[in-house]
Formats: C-alpha cells, sequence, structure tokens
C-alpha cells in the first residue's frame, strides 16, 4: 500500500496539487485500498461501485463521495495506467443555500474575540470576502493601503485575485504591518509560523457561542455575509465574482436568492 501512496504523492507534487487535495486524494485511497483487500472481486470498476455505495449506507456527504470517485479515478488513470475507464457519474450534490449571517451578528462575532489579532482576521475576512486558508496565509506586502486593495495570492484553484480593504480597518493595519518586510506573514504564530486554518475555525466557534447566535454558522459563513450584503448594496453580481474568485456566475448567484428583496416584502398569510 505504501508503495502506491507514495507515487500517488509524489505525482500530485509533480502536478503542484494544493496539499489539501494532496490530503484528501491520500486518505481516500488508502481507505479505498484496505476496502479492496476484502474483496473477492479483481474487477475495479465493482470495487469502486460497492466503496461508494458503502459510502452513501454510512450517510455520508455527496460532496465527500464525488471527491472520493476523483481520488479513485486519478489513481487508476495517473497512477496505475489502467485504460479502462471507470464509468460513474459524480453524486448529486445537496442544493443548500449558504448560511449568512445578518450585519448585526457579523458585528457581535466581531466584538466577541477578546484576542487582538483574531478580530482583526474575522473582520477582515468577512470585510475581503476570505476563505480561512487565504487568511492565515497573507503577507503584509499582500495589502495596498493608499489604494485599499487585498492581494489574495494563490487561492483556491492556483488563482490570484484583488479584493477591497476596509477604510474602517485601516489604521489597524498600517499598525500591524509596522516594522514587517513583504514577505513576512501578516497574523503569524506566536512561533512566528503560518497559524492552522484549525485553530482560526476554532477561535471564531467559541466567538459564535459567546454571542448566543443559534445559526450553524462557520469561518466560511464570513464569506458568504459578504457576499451578500454586497448584493443587497446593489453590487452587480460580476463585481461580486470577481471579488470572490467564482470561475462560474452561477456558484456567486445562489446569494441572490439569499437577498431576494421580492421574497422579503412578502408578507405571510397569517394574520
Amino acid at each position: 500500500m505504501q508503495n502506491v501512496l507514495d507515487k500517488v504523492d509524489r505525482l500530485m507534487r509533480l502536478r503542484n496539487y494544493s496539499p489539501q487535495t494532496r490530503k484528501a486524494y491520500l486518505f481516500y485511497i488508502k481507505e479505498y485500498i484496505a476496502f479492496s483487500e476484502n474483496k473477492g472481486s479483481s474487477e475495479s470498476q465493482l470495487i469502486v461501485e460497492d466503496f461508494l455505495l458503502s459510502k452513501h449506507e454510512r450517510r455520508q456527504s455527496p460532496q465527500t463521495i464525488n471527491l472520493a470517485l476523483n481520488a479513485l479515478k486519478f489513481l487508476y488513470r495517473e497512477v496505475l495506467g489502467e485504460r479502462k475507464k471507470i464509468n460513474l457519474r459524480f453524486s448529486k450534490r445537496n442544493k443548500k443555500l449558504p448560511i449568512v449571517l445578518s450585519r448585526e451578528e457579523v458585528r457581535k462575532v466581531i466584538e466577541a474575540v477578546e484576542n487582538h489579532k483574531y478580530r482583526l482576521m474575522i473582520a477582515l475576512a468577512y470585510a475581503c470576502g476570505l476563505r480561512v486558508s487565504e487568511v492565515v496565509r497573507l503577507k503584509a506586502g499582500d495589502l495596498d493601503l493608499d489604494e485599499l486593495m487585498l492581494h489574495i495570492k494563490g487561492a483556491k484553484g492556483k488563482k490570484d485575485r484583488i479584493s477591497i480593504l476596509p477604510h474602517k480597518l485601516l489604521n489597524d493595519l498600517r499598525n500591524l504591518i509596522a516594522g514587517k518586510s513583504s514577505n513576512d506573514l501578516l497574523f503569524p504564530s506566536n512561533r512566528g509560523r503560518e497559524l492552522s486554518t484549525t485553530s482560526v475555525q476554532k477561535m471564531f466557534r467559541k466567538a459564535l457561542a459567546k454571542t448566543g447566535i443559534k445559526k450553524e454558522a462557520t469561518f466560511h459563513s464570513l464569506r458568504h455575509s459578504f457576499a451578500t450584503h454586497l448584493l443587497e448594496n446593489g453590487t452587480d453580481v460580476r463585481y461580486v465574482q470577481a471579488l470572490l474568485g467564482h470561475s462560474n456566475i452561477r456558484t456567486t448567484q445562489i446569494y441572490t436568492q439569499v437577498t431576494n428583496p421580492g421574497l422579503k416584502n412578502i408578507k405571510s398569510p397569517l394574520i
């Protein structure tokens, strides 16, 4: 097994796959190999089907099953060199609306964080529409305080993009980058290294619990809220798409369902 996993990891590194994708693919391939050892069949298609069905039976999400399928296709096609195609379609995704915090709820979450560095991270994530992985990787040179612009480098899909900076955080950001070189992390750990995304997400959950907000929000809800509030302010969806870094505008248009003003103006018939 280890020999196969080493080959998978080596090839993914050569193709510059992200650390998150490499970790996920290796996990599902390792899980699949252990699963296949207990199967009598040598037909890869049938084993893959049984493996994915076992995930369905354990009520794993369509997103998880699709990721596992992608990992196995990579294993068979790219590493093992099987010419026979795995003929499976992707599982249908759950069509859930994003969880969005109101402006007042965002304010409450920010104010619930006692640590100044973490409080600024939450405020910046909301103000710029950042993913948690993007926040922890920000460097001092990514900020253009004169133009109120933020350069997000190597984001999801290895894409760079530009986002906006709020004037409200200008003084905090100036103080933060004072004495830093352009390549220094904006929010380093106490040891000067990159903070783990897990620690930042944990901090967000603690702040959310303090506010008493009952929504099942996550750190990523700040990004959802950024997009929704921009649309509510009348920003064109194409500009929101660019700020979020979405390749397809249909991904961005889901926020128009959350912020539909026509629905909000309808009165319930219950008097």
